[in-house]
Protein backbone atom coordinates (compact mmCIF):
# COMPACT_ATOMS: atom_id res chain seq x y z
CA UNK A 1 0.00 0.00 0.00
CA UNK A 2 1.14 3.53 -0.90
CA UNK A 3 2.07 5.30 2.01
CA UNK A 4 1.64 9.20 2.24
CA UNK A 5 5.24 10.51 1.24
CA UNK A 6 4.25 8.06 -2.02
CA UNK A 7 1.78 10.54 -3.52
CA UNK A 8 1.96 13.19 -4.52
CA UNK A 9 -0.47 16.82 -4.65
CA UNK A 10 -2.24 17.90 -7.66
CA UNK A 11 -4.44 20.78 -8.37
CA UNK A 12 -7.75 21.11 -10.58
CA UNK A 13 -10.78 23.37 -10.56
CA UNK A 14 -12.30 21.43 -7.59
CA UNK A 15 -9.15 21.56 -5.17
CA UNK A 16 -6.23 19.26 -4.50
CA UNK A 17 -5.86 15.85 -4.19
CA UNK A 18 -3.76 13.05 -3.39
CA UNK A 19 -2.38 11.53 -6.15
CA UNK A 20 0.15 8.49 -6.53
CA UNK A 21 3.44 9.66 -6.51
CA UNK A 22 4.70 6.60 -9.57
CA UNK A 23 1.56 6.80 -11.27
CA UNK A 24 1.18 8.43 -15.03
CA UNK A 25 -2.38 9.37 -14.60
CA UNK A 26 -3.17 12.41 -13.08
CA UNK A 27 -6.02 13.83 -10.74
CA UNK A 28 -8.57 13.57 -13.31
CA UNK A 29 -8.40 9.83 -13.23
CA UNK A 30 -7.91 9.81 -9.48
CA UNK A 31 -11.20 11.62 -8.90
CA UNK A 32 -13.14 8.86 -11.41
CA UNK A 33 -11.22 6.04 -9.18
CA UNK A 34 -12.86 7.47 -5.94
CA UNK A 35 -16.02 8.23 -7.52
CA UNK A 36 -16.71 5.19 -9.82
CA UNK A 37 -16.38 2.08 -7.21
CA UNK A 38 -18.82 0.35 -9.68
CA UNK A 39 -17.89 -2.69 -11.04
CA UNK A 40 -14.13 -3.57 -11.56
CA UNK A 41 -14.48 -3.84 -15.16
CA UNK A 42 -11.93 -1.86 -17.49
CA UNK A 43 -11.73 -0.75 -20.93
CA UNK A 44 -10.50 -3.50 -23.02
CA UNK A 45 -7.22 -2.69 -24.81
CA UNK A 46 -8.33 -2.87 -28.50
CA UNK A 47 -10.31 0.28 -27.09
CA UNK A 48 -7.51 1.96 -25.59
CA UNK A 49 -5.22 1.41 -28.63
CA UNK A 50 -8.31 3.05 -30.65
CA UNK A 51 -8.27 5.90 -28.51
CA UNK A 52 -4.47 6.68 -28.43
CA UNK A 53 -4.29 6.70 -32.12
CA UNK A 54 -7.05 9.30 -32.61
CA UNK A 55 -4.85 11.32 -30.37
CA UNK A 56 -2.13 10.61 -32.40
CA UNK A 57 -4.11 11.63 -35.39
CA UNK A 58 -5.55 14.38 -33.70
CA UNK A 59 -1.72 15.35 -32.48
CA UNK A 60 -0.54 14.73 -36.39
CA UNK A 61 -3.42 17.26 -37.35
CA UNK A 62 -2.37 19.87 -35.05
CA UNK A 63 1.82 19.76 -35.81
CA UNK A 64 0.77 20.46 -39.36
CA UNK A 65 -1.34 23.23 -38.38
CA UNK A 66 1.00 24.79 -36.56
CA UNK A 67 -0.59 24.49 -33.03
CA UNK A 68 1.90 22.39 -30.80
CA UNK A 69 5.52 23.23 -30.91
CA UNK A 70 8.44 20.66 -31.97
CA UNK A 71 9.87 20.01 -28.79
CA UNK A 72 6.03 19.13 -27.16
CA UNK A 73 4.72 17.37 -30.38
CA UNK A 74 8.08 14.60 -30.14
CA UNK A 75 7.51 13.61 -26.79
CA UNK A 76 3.59 13.35 -27.30
CA UNK A 77 4.56 11.25 -30.29
CA UNK A 78 7.51 9.10 -28.58
CA UNK A 79 4.88 8.50 -25.28
CA UNK A 80 1.99 7.31 -27.92
CA UNK A 81 4.77 5.04 -29.86
CA UNK A 82 4.93 3.51 -26.61
CA UNK A 83 1.41 2.45 -26.15
CA UNK A 84 0.42 1.90 -29.62
CA UNK A 85 3.98 0.11 -30.63
CA UNK A 86 5.39 -1.45 -27.44
CA UNK A 87 2.36 -2.05 -25.24
CA UNK A 88 3.38 -0.03 -22.29
CA UNK A 89 1.57 1.95 -19.96
CA UNK A 90 -1.67 -0.53 -19.94
CA UNK A 91 -1.73 -0.27 -16.42
CA UNK A 92 -2.34 2.95 -16.69
CA UNK A 93 -5.80 2.77 -17.46
CA UNK A 94 -7.78 1.74 -14.23
CA UNK A 95 -10.46 3.22 -13.99
CA UNK A 96 -14.23 1.94 -14.37
CA UNK A 97 -16.40 1.60 -17.38
CA UNK A 98 -19.54 2.68 -15.59
CA UNK A 99 -18.39 6.51 -15.55
CA UNK A 100 -19.86 9.36 -17.44
CA UNK A 101 -21.69 8.72 -20.37
CA UNK A 102 -19.69 10.59 -22.41
CA UNK A 103 -16.50 8.61 -21.41
CA UNK A 104 -15.11 11.83 -20.46
CA UNK A 105 -12.83 9.85 -17.66
CA UNK A 106 -11.49 7.64 -20.11
CA UNK A 107 -10.39 10.49 -22.46
CA UNK A 108 -8.92 12.55 -19.60
CA UNK A 109 -7.12 9.26 -18.67
CA UNK A 110 -5.35 8.78 -21.83
CA UNK A 111 -4.80 12.68 -22.01
CA UNK A 112 -3.25 13.00 -18.61
CA UNK A 113 -0.56 9.44 -19.17
CA UNK A 114 0.22 11.23 -22.38
CA UNK A 115 0.86 14.27 -20.55
CA UNK A 116 2.51 13.43 -17.90
CA UNK A 117 4.80 10.94 -20.14
CA UNK A 118 5.76 13.60 -22.48
CA UNK A 119 6.84 15.91 -19.38
CA UNK A 120 8.96 12.59 -18.06
CA UNK A 121 10.90 12.49 -21.14
CA UNK A 122 11.12 16.15 -21.20
CA UNK A 123 12.94 15.91 -17.85
CA UNK A 124 10.00 17.66 -16.26
CA UNK A 125 8.35 15.87 -13.10
CA UNK A 126 4.68 14.34 -13.52
CA UNK A 127 1.87 16.22 -11.68
CA UNK A 128 2.73 19.39 -12.61
CA UNK A 129 0.72 20.10 -16.25
CA UNK A 130 3.83 21.82 -17.25
CA UNK A 131 5.26 21.99 -20.01
CA UNK A 132 2.62 19.92 -21.91
CA UNK A 133 -1.05 20.13 -20.69
CA UNK A 134 -3.18 17.34 -20.66
CA UNK A 135 -6.37 19.64 -21.67
CA UNK A 136 -4.27 22.14 -23.70
CA UNK A 137 -2.02 20.19 -25.81
CA UNK A 138 -3.10 16.54 -25.61
CA UNK A 139 -6.69 17.17 -25.81
CA UNK A 140 -6.56 20.82 -28.15
CA UNK A 141 -9.14 20.91 -30.80
CA UNK A 142 -10.70 18.21 -29.23
CA UNK A 143 -14.19 17.03 -26.48
CA UNK A 144 -14.85 14.11 -25.22
CA UNK A 145 -17.64 13.88 -27.02
CA UNK A 146 -17.04 13.41 -30.17
CA UNK A 147 -13.80 11.78 -29.38
CA UNK A 148 -15.25 8.95 -27.96
CA UNK A 149 -17.78 7.57 -30.12
CA UNK A 150 -14.46 7.82 -33.40
CA UNK A 151 -12.52 5.98 -31.00
CA UNK A 152 -15.74 3.56 -30.28
CA UNK A 153 -15.89 3.18 -34.41
CA UNK A 154 -12.08 2.31 -34.83
CA UNK A 155 -12.33 -0.22 -32.08
CA UNK A 156 -15.16 -1.75 -33.61
CA UNK A 157 -14.29 -1.80 -37.17
CA UNK A 158 -10.87 -2.86 -36.31
CA UNK A 159 -12.12 -6.02 -33.96
CA UNK A 160 -14.80 -6.91 -36.44
CA UNK A 161 -11.98 -7.36 -39.19
CA UNK A 162 -9.16 -8.51 -37.26
CA UNK A 163 -11.08 -10.83 -35.35
CA UNK A 164 -14.62 -11.66 -36.05
CA UNK A 165 -14.36 -11.72 -40.13
CA UNK A 166 -11.49 -14.01 -40.36
CA UNK A 167 -13.68 -16.46 -37.80
CA UNK A 168 -16.53 -16.23 -39.71
CA UNK A 169 -14.84 -17.17 -43.15
CA UNK A 170 -13.42 -20.34 -41.11
CA UNK A 171 -17.04 -20.84 -40.51
CA UNK A 172 -17.83 -20.84 -43.81
CA UNK A 173 -14.14 -22.39 -45.17
CA UNK A 174 -15.23 -25.68 -42.90
CA UNK A 175 -18.54 -26.03 -43.37
CA UNK A 176 -17.71 -26.27 -47.05
CA UNK A 177 -15.68 -29.29 -46.61
CA UNK A 178 -18.60 -30.50 -44.63
CA UNK A 179 -21.10 -30.29 -47.72
CA UNK A 180 -18.26 -32.13 -49.60
CA UNK A 181 -18.14 -34.79 -47.03
CA UNK A 182 -21.63 -35.24 -46.72
CA UNK A 183 -23.20 -35.04 -49.91
CA UNK A 184 -24.25 -38.47 -50.42
CA UNK A 185 -25.50 -39.20 -46.76
CA UNK A 186 -29.11 -39.30 -47.22
CA UNK A 187 -30.53 -38.88 -43.88
CA UNK A 188 -34.26 -38.58 -42.22
CA UNK A 189 -35.52 -34.69 -42.42
CA UNK A 190 -37.47 -33.19 -39.61
CA UNK A 191 -40.24 -30.83 -38.80
CA UNK A 192 -41.47 -29.80 -35.60
CA UNK A 193 -39.22 -32.42 -34.42
CA UNK A 194 -41.32 -35.09 -35.95
CA UNK A 195 -40.07 -37.41 -39.12
CA UNK A 196 -40.79 -35.70 -42.43
CA UNK A 197 -39.08 -36.75 -46.18
CA UNK A 198 -35.56 -36.96 -46.70
CA UNK A 199 -33.01 -35.07 -47.12
CA UNK A 200 -29.19 -34.92 -47.96
CA UNK A 201 -26.80 -34.26 -44.50
CA UNK A 202 -25.25 -31.57 -46.96
CA UNK A 203 -27.92 -29.63 -47.48
CA UNK A 204 -28.58 -28.95 -43.28
CA UNK A 205 -25.12 -28.11 -43.66
CA UNK A 206 -25.61 -25.67 -46.37
CA UNK A 207 -28.40 -23.82 -44.44
CA UNK A 208 -25.37 -23.19 -41.82
CA UNK A 209 -23.06 -22.14 -44.63
CA UNK A 210 -25.55 -19.87 -46.22
CA UNK A 211 -26.55 -18.00 -43.04
CA UNK A 212 -22.93 -17.18 -42.37
CA UNK A 213 -22.73 -15.83 -45.59
CA UNK A 214 -25.52 -13.40 -45.28
CA UNK A 215 -24.15 -12.52 -42.19
CA UNK A 216 -20.74 -11.76 -43.07
CA UNK A 217 -22.02 -9.29 -45.87
CA UNK A 218 -24.06 -7.66 -43.16
CA UNK A 219 -20.45 -7.18 -41.06
CA UNK A 220 -18.87 -5.48 -44.05
CA UNK A 221 -22.37 -3.18 -44.74
CA UNK A 222 -22.24 -2.23 -40.58
CA UNK A 223 -18.06 -1.71 -41.02
CA UNK A 224 -19.19 0.81 -44.12
CA UNK A 225 -21.33 2.65 -41.82
CA UNK A 226 -19.39 2.99 -38.82
CA UNK A 227 -16.58 4.78 -41.20
CA UNK A 228 -18.08 8.01 -41.05
CA UNK A 229 -16.25 9.53 -37.96
CA UNK A 230 -17.74 12.73 -35.69
CA UNK A 231 -13.95 13.88 -34.92
CA UNK A 232 -13.80 17.81 -35.36
CA UNK A 233 -17.65 18.22 -33.90
CA UNK A 234 -16.10 18.57 -30.24
CA UNK A 235 -18.89 19.44 -27.72
CA UNK A 236 -22.31 19.28 -29.87
CA UNK A 237 -21.00 18.74 -33.20
CA UNK A 238 -20.54 22.46 -34.04
CA UNK A 239 -17.21 22.17 -33.89
CA UNK A 240 -16.47 25.17 -31.00
CA UNK A 241 -12.63 25.40 -29.99
CA UNK A 242 -11.21 23.88 -33.04
CA UNK A 243 -10.34 24.61 -36.69
CA UNK A 244 -12.75 24.16 -39.16
CA UNK A 245 -10.18 22.00 -41.16
CA UNK A 246 -9.73 19.58 -37.75
CA UNK A 247 -12.03 16.72 -38.88
CA UNK A 248 -11.06 16.63 -42.27
CA UNK A 249 -7.16 16.42 -41.21
CA UNK A 250 -8.29 13.91 -38.26
CA UNK A 251 -9.82 11.39 -40.27
CA UNK A 252 -7.16 11.70 -43.54
CA UNK A 253 -4.25 10.58 -40.96
CA UNK A 254 -6.59 8.05 -39.34
CA UNK A 255 -6.98 7.03 -42.93
CA UNK A 256 -3.46 6.61 -43.64
CA UNK A 257 -2.64 4.82 -40.64
CA UNK A 258 -4.50 2.12 -40.48
CA UNK A 259 -6.08 1.58 -44.35
CA UNK A 260 -9.80 1.95 -43.56
CA UNK A 261 -12.10 4.20 -45.53
CA UNK A 262 -12.71 6.49 -42.73
CA UNK A 263 -14.81 10.04 -43.84
CA UNK A 264 -16.41 12.65 -41.84
CA UNK A 265 -19.85 12.61 -40.93
CA UNK A 266 -21.28 14.87 -42.79
CA UNK A 267 -23.77 15.63 -39.77
CA UNK A 268 -21.22 15.76 -36.76
CA UNK A 269 -24.35 16.16 -34.08
CA UNK A 270 -25.35 13.25 -35.48
CA UNK A 271 -22.55 10.99 -34.54
CA UNK A 272 -22.20 13.02 -31.09
CA UNK A 273 -26.06 12.52 -30.14
CA UNK A 274 -26.78 9.25 -31.18
CA UNK A 275 -25.13 5.93 -31.89
CA UNK A 276 -27.59 4.35 -34.43
CA UNK A 277 -24.41 2.89 -36.36
CA UNK A 278 -23.18 1.27 -32.76
CA UNK A 279 -26.47 -0.54 -32.43
CA UNK A 280 -27.01 -1.69 -36.07
CA UNK A 281 -23.38 -3.34 -35.57
CA UNK A 282 -24.42 -5.02 -32.53
CA UNK A 283 -27.65 -6.59 -34.17
CA UNK A 284 -25.65 -8.10 -36.71
CA UNK A 285 -23.65 -9.72 -33.98
CA UNK A 286 -26.95 -10.47 -33.00
CA UNK A 287 -28.13 -12.36 -36.12
CA UNK A 288 -25.01 -14.29 -35.71
CA UNK A 289 -25.62 -15.30 -32.83
CA UNK A 290 -28.83 -16.46 -33.88
CA UNK A 291 -27.44 -18.42 -36.98
CA UNK A 292 -25.03 -20.17 -34.84
CA UNK A 293 -27.44 -21.01 -32.11
CA UNK A 294 -29.68 -22.71 -34.88
CA UNK A 295 -26.28 -24.70 -36.16
CA UNK A 296 -24.96 -25.55 -32.27
CA UNK A 297 -28.34 -26.92 -31.50
CA UNK A 298 -29.13 -28.81 -34.71
CA UNK A 299 -25.02 -30.40 -34.04
CA UNK A 300 -25.79 -31.23 -30.50
CA UNK A 301 -29.46 -32.69 -31.59
CA UNK A 302 -28.20 -35.35 -34.72
CA UNK A 303 -25.64 -36.10 -32.08
CA UNK A 304 -27.64 -36.76 -28.97
CA UNK A 305 -27.46 -40.40 -28.12
CA UNK A 306 -25.99 -42.17 -28.56
CA UNK A 307 -27.93 -44.84 -28.38
CA UNK A 308 -31.22 -43.37 -27.07
CA UNK A 309 -31.02 -40.30 -29.36
CA UNK A 310 -30.90 -39.54 -32.89
CA UNK A 311 -27.20 -40.41 -33.04
CA UNK A 312 -26.69 -39.38 -36.61
CA UNK A 313 -23.26 -37.55 -35.83
CA UNK A 314 -20.30 -38.95 -33.97
CA UNK A 315 -19.52 -36.12 -31.74
CA UNK A 316 -15.52 -35.41 -31.33
CA UNK A 317 -14.91 -37.22 -27.51
CA UNK A 318 -12.87 -33.82 -26.10
CA UNK A 319 -13.11 -34.58 -22.29
CA UNK A 320 -15.38 -37.05 -19.89
CA UNK A 321 -18.96 -35.79 -19.78
CA UNK A 322 -19.63 -36.40 -16.10
CA UNK A 323 -18.33 -36.56 -12.99
CA UNK A 324 -20.34 -39.40 -12.06
CA UNK A 325 -21.52 -41.54 -15.26
CA UNK A 326 -18.24 -42.97 -16.52
CA UNK A 327 -17.80 -43.21 -20.09
CA UNK A 328 -20.28 -40.05 -21.33
CA UNK A 329 -19.61 -37.38 -23.48
CA UNK A 330 -21.37 -34.53 -23.75
CA UNK A 331 -21.72 -31.56 -26.84
CA UNK A 332 -20.04 -29.32 -24.95
CA UNK A 333 -18.36 -27.28 -27.71
CA UNK A 334 -21.97 -26.78 -29.03
CA UNK A 335 -23.09 -25.61 -25.02
CA UNK A 336 -20.48 -23.27 -25.22
CA UNK A 337 -20.79 -21.53 -28.45
CA UNK A 338 -24.72 -21.62 -27.68
CA UNK A 339 -24.05 -19.75 -24.12
CA UNK A 340 -21.39 -17.08 -26.04
CA UNK A 341 -24.59 -16.33 -28.44
CA UNK A 342 -27.15 -15.92 -25.31
CA UNK A 343 -24.38 -13.47 -23.86
CA UNK A 344 -24.11 -11.34 -27.39
CA UNK A 345 -27.91 -11.57 -28.01
CA UNK A 346 -28.18 -9.83 -23.91
CA UNK A 347 -25.30 -7.29 -24.92
CA UNK A 348 -27.36 -6.37 -27.83
CA UNK A 349 -30.40 -6.12 -25.77
CA UNK A 350 -28.20 -3.52 -23.69
CA UNK A 351 -26.65 -1.47 -25.88
CA UNK A 352 -29.91 -0.86 -27.74
CA UNK A 353 -31.21 0.14 -24.45
CA UNK A 354 -28.08 2.28 -24.13
CA UNK A 355 -29.21 4.28 -27.27
CA UNK A 356 -32.89 4.33 -26.09
CA UNK A 357 -32.72 5.94 -22.74
CA UNK A 358 -29.40 7.36 -23.52
CA UNK A 359 -29.63 9.45 -26.66
CA UNK A 360 -30.84 12.66 -25.14
CA UNK A 361 -31.24 15.95 -26.81
CA UNK A 362 -27.36 16.44 -28.15
CA UNK A 363 -25.36 14.09 -26.56
CA UNK A 364 -25.62 10.03 -26.37
CA UNK A 365 -24.59 9.29 -22.77
CA UNK A 366 -24.07 5.76 -22.36
CA UNK A 367 -21.07 5.50 -24.73
CA UNK A 368 -19.10 3.60 -22.44
CA UNK A 369 -21.46 0.63 -21.36
CA UNK A 370 -22.30 0.23 -25.20
CA UNK A 371 -18.96 0.20 -26.77
CA UNK A 372 -17.55 -2.20 -24.36
CA UNK A 373 -20.15 -5.05 -24.26
CA UNK A 374 -20.04 -4.15 -28.38
CA UNK A 375 -16.40 -4.91 -28.49
CA UNK A 376 -17.01 -8.11 -25.70
CA UNK A 377 -19.44 -9.35 -27.88
CA UNK A 378 -16.86 -9.76 -31.06
CA UNK A 379 -14.12 -10.98 -29.07
CA UNK A 380 -16.06 -13.57 -27.37
CA UNK A 381 -18.51 -14.52 -30.91
CA UNK A 382 -14.82 -14.44 -32.94
CA UNK A 383 -13.51 -17.10 -29.91
CA UNK A 384 -16.27 -19.28 -29.87
CA UNK A 385 -16.63 -19.64 -33.28
CA UNK A 386 -12.97 -20.90 -33.70
CA UNK A 387 -13.47 -23.10 -30.81
CA UNK A 388 -16.42 -24.60 -31.92
CA UNK A 389 -14.64 -25.42 -35.51
CA UNK A 390 -11.42 -26.90 -33.82
CA UNK A 391 -12.72 -28.86 -31.24
CA UNK A 392 -16.12 -29.72 -33.17
CA UNK A 393 -16.66 -29.28 -36.55
CA UNK A 394 -13.69 -30.18 -38.15
CA UNK A 395 -14.04 -33.65 -36.67
CA UNK A 396 -17.58 -34.19 -37.00
CA UNK A 397 -18.45 -37.44 -38.65
CA UNK A 398 -21.95 -39.29 -39.50
CA UNK A 399 -23.08 -42.17 -38.22
CA UNK A 400 -23.93 -43.84 -41.43
CA UNK A 401 -25.51 -47.17 -39.41
CA UNK A 402 -27.86 -44.68 -37.69
CA UNK A 403 -28.89 -42.97 -40.46
CA UNK A 404 -29.39 -46.22 -42.49
CA UNK A 405 -31.49 -47.72 -39.48
CA UNK A 406 -33.66 -44.65 -39.26
CA UNK A 407 -33.86 -44.69 -43.57
CA UNK A 408 -35.34 -47.95 -43.20
CA UNK A 409 -37.73 -47.48 -40.34
CA UNK A 410 -39.06 -44.22 -41.90
CA UNK A 411 -42.99 -43.68 -42.40
CA UNK A 412 -42.60 -40.17 -44.76
CA UNK A 413 -41.85 -42.13 -47.88
CA UNK A 414 -45.10 -42.91 -48.35
CA UNK A 415 -45.18 -38.93 -49.29
CA UNK A 416 -43.59 -40.11 -52.64
CA UNK A 417 -47.21 -42.25 -53.01
CA UNK A 418 -49.37 -39.41 -52.33
CA UNK A 419 -49.72 -38.03 -56.47
CA UNK A 420 -50.28 -42.19 -57.40
CA UNK A 421 -52.89 -43.38 -54.34
CA UNK A 422 -54.06 -39.86 -52.83
CA UNK A 423 -53.47 -38.27 -49.61
CA UNK A 424 -55.98 -40.19 -47.29
CA UNK A 425 -54.80 -43.98 -48.77
CA UNK A 426 -50.99 -42.63 -48.12
CA UNK A 427 -52.15 -41.21 -44.84
CA UNK A 428 -53.95 -44.70 -43.84
CA UNK A 429 -50.73 -46.77 -45.03
CA UNK A 430 -48.72 -44.36 -42.53
CA UNK A 431 -50.91 -44.72 -40.09
CA UNK A 432 -51.02 -48.77 -39.88
CA UNK A 433 -47.42 -48.89 -40.44
CA UNK A 434 -46.61 -46.79 -37.45
CA UNK A 435 -49.12 -48.87 -34.79
CA UNK A 436 -47.67 -52.21 -36.08
CA UNK A 437 -43.96 -51.31 -36.56
CA UNK A 438 -43.88 -52.57 -39.78
CA UNK A 439 -42.74 -51.16 -42.87
CA UNK A 440 -44.61 -48.54 -45.63
CA UNK A 441 -43.55 -51.70 -47.93
CA UNK A 442 -45.15 -54.62 -45.92
CA UNK A 443 -48.07 -52.90 -45.39
CA UNK A 444 -48.54 -52.14 -49.03
CA UNK A 445 -47.98 -55.71 -50.02
CA UNK A 446 -50.03 -56.92 -47.09
CA UNK A 447 -52.81 -54.65 -48.33
CA UNK A 448 -52.30 -55.80 -51.83
CA UNK A 449 -52.41 -52.51 -53.50
CA UNK A 450 -51.76 -52.00 -57.12
CA UNK A 451 -48.99 -49.36 -57.62
CA UNK A 452 -48.00 -48.17 -61.02
CA UNK A 453 -43.95 -48.47 -61.02
CA UNK A 454 -41.44 -50.28 -59.25
CA UNK A 455 -42.16 -49.90 -55.34
CA UNK A 456 -38.61 -49.88 -54.20
CA UNK A 457 -37.88 -47.10 -56.76
CA UNK A 458 -40.49 -45.22 -54.91
CA UNK A 459 -39.82 -46.15 -51.69
CA UNK A 460 -36.06 -45.06 -52.20
CA UNK A 461 -35.21 -42.19 -50.05
CA UNK A 462 -32.61 -41.41 -52.27
CA UNK A 463 -34.61 -40.78 -54.97
CA UNK A 464 -37.11 -38.66 -52.56
CA UNK A 465 -34.66 -35.63 -52.91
Amino acid sequence: MLMKNEMRIEKDVLGELEVPKNVYWGINTQRALLNFQISDKKFPESFLNALALIKKACLQANVSMGNIEEEKSNALFQALEEILDKKKHLEQFPIDVFQTGSGTQINMNMNEVLANRANEILGHPMGKKYPVHPNDHVNKGQSSNDVIPTAMHLATIERINSLLIPAVEKLENALEKKIDEFRNVIKIGRTHLQDAVPIPLSMEFEVYRRQVTINKSRLVSACDELCFLPIGGTACGTGINTDEKFGAIVVSKLKEMTGIDFKENPVKAEGIASHNTIVKASGVLRLLALSLIKMANDIRWMGSGPRAGLGELILPANEPGSSIMPGKINPTQSEALIQVCLQVIGNDAVISQGESFGSILDLNVTKPMMIVNLLESIKILSNGIISFITHCLLDLKPNLRQIQSHLDRMLMTVTNLTPIIGYDKAGEIARIAHETGKTIKEVIIEQDLKIEGNLDDLLDPKKMI
